[in-house]
């Protein structure tokens, strides 16, 4: 849906990634979201969250990839940020398809926010448990780990003026609401005592399908926000206030971190990744995880010069200061991490900001034939992963984008 995307983009060409992935990943570990890639007619149906057929149409399409590929396929992820597809797509109205309910969007077409984004929770959370069951029966390889859904946390904080443990609250009707059926086989109690009867009920097959539907767990990490209690209109009923929490970067006039770049939601809080990773192995069993994302934006700004672009030391210092984190909660914390993926390989079409926004350790000229040219987050990514460097010592200079192999061959 373009009219969703910053300045209608839209995802024809995008990166160009099916003509250029022998050379885009050449040298690399190949991760691809088949999910985003894929076009429509991979699904049997019209994709439709709400609709039970969802299920269905996932399983089919696990099989598709579990049988065609799974030859080739080491470690298979079913869903990639479920949270934004529920909550921006069916409680705030934001993002496709567009629904939500009339208070809460006037551009929404149709919806019920009180009740979609949890109908829709529930049918993801039973076609990723579906999928598992499928390969676990029919595919099951020593080699090979099925994950659980990628989960894109906005940690909270406890704003230091409540007394009251946030943090819990607002676990429970945020990313944990899926993490806490795939663990345990059902919704938080405290979910459930929010929500009251909008929240669809596993019924006994169900919750022996879906608890432990996970040999890892994926998890997308960006930023941190600080959380204080609130209260909402009860004949205004959504997800987001469901919780009764408020979601700010400030506490008491302190912002948590800088900002990245210009961004208007992405704040640098480094220790949040540590925090979060604790709290998972504290109250979901310990589980072996991988940091499926990580990695901080630039605005796409067409004035300014390449070197200037490629000159990206906020996102260099954003994932060293990050990964100094996670080591730390690795051996002083004996969280069971395992592995670590740096949003984005390449700039790339985001899901709500198009190409008005950065992530990409490689830059995409997007006036001259979609070449890729590496940044200085990729100079440093490189030699960090070959243990040449473990600190931002990596000096650049115009030389690095004139000796570039990219520039010829992409």
């Amino acid at each position: 849906m373009a009219a969703k995307i910053d300045n209608g983009s839209t995802g024809d060409v995008a990166i160009d990634a099916y003509h250029r992935y022998k050379v885009q990943c050449k040298s690399l570990i190949l991760l691809y979201d088949l999910a985003k890639a894929c076009p429509r007619k991979c699904m049997l149906h019209t994709i439709n969250f709400l609709h039970q057929l969802y299920r269905e149409d996932f399983e089919y399409y696990a099989e598709v990839c579990f049988k065609h590929f799974g030859d080739r396929v080491k470690n298979w992820i079913t869903l990639n940020e479920p949270w934004t597809y529920s909550v921006y797509g069916y409680d705030t109205g934001v993002m496709s398809p567009g629904r939500c309910s009339s208070w809460s969007n006037v551009n929404c077409t149709g919806g019920n926010s009180g009740t979609e984004p949890y109908i829709v929770t529930h049918n993801l959370i039973l076609s990723h448990a579906t999928a598992v069951q499928l390969y676990r029966n029919k595919y099951k390889s020593k080699k090979v780990k099925m994950n659980a859904s990628c989960i894109s946390f906005p940690f909270a904080l406890k704003d230091p003026a409540y007394k009251v443990t946030l943090l819990t609250i607002f676990s429970t009707v945020s990313e944990f609401r899926y993490l806490n059926p795939i663990t345990y086989g059902s919704y938080p109690k405290s979910m459930r005592s929010l929500v009251k009867n909008r929240l669809p009920v596993f019924n006994v097959f169900q919750k022996l399908k879906v608890a432990g539907s996970y040999d890892f767990l994926g998890v997308n990490y960006y930023t941190t926000y600080y959380a204080s209690n609130t209260t909402s209109d009860p004949s205004k009923l959504s997800y987001t206030t469901d919780s009764q929490v408020d979601l700010e970067p400030e506490c008491n006039g302190t912002q948590i971190g800088p900002k990245a770049g210009d961004s208007d939601w992405l704040y640098i809080y480094p220790v949040g990744i540590k925090k979060l990773l604790n709290y998972i192995k504290k109250n979901y069993k310990s589980p072996l995880m991988v940091i499926t994302e990580n990695g901080a934006c630039e605005s796409n700004n067409a004035s300014l010069p390449l070197i200037e672009a490629l000159n990206d030391t906020v996102r260099r210092d954003y994932i060293s200061d990050h990964l100094c984190c996670l080591h730390e909660a690795i051996s002083e914390d004996d969280v069971n991490v395992t592995g670590y993926i740096a949003w984005a390989l390449t700039d790339n079409l985001e899901w709500q900001n198009g190409y008005s926004v950065r992530f990409g350790l490689n830059y995409i000229d997007y006036e001259q034939n979609l070449r890729r040219i590496p940044k200085l987050s990729a100079l440093w990514f490189k030699n960090f992963i070959s243990r040449k460097t473990n600190q931002s010592s990596i000096p650049f200079t115009g030389e690095d984008v004139a000796s570039s192999p990219y520039l010829a061959i992409m």
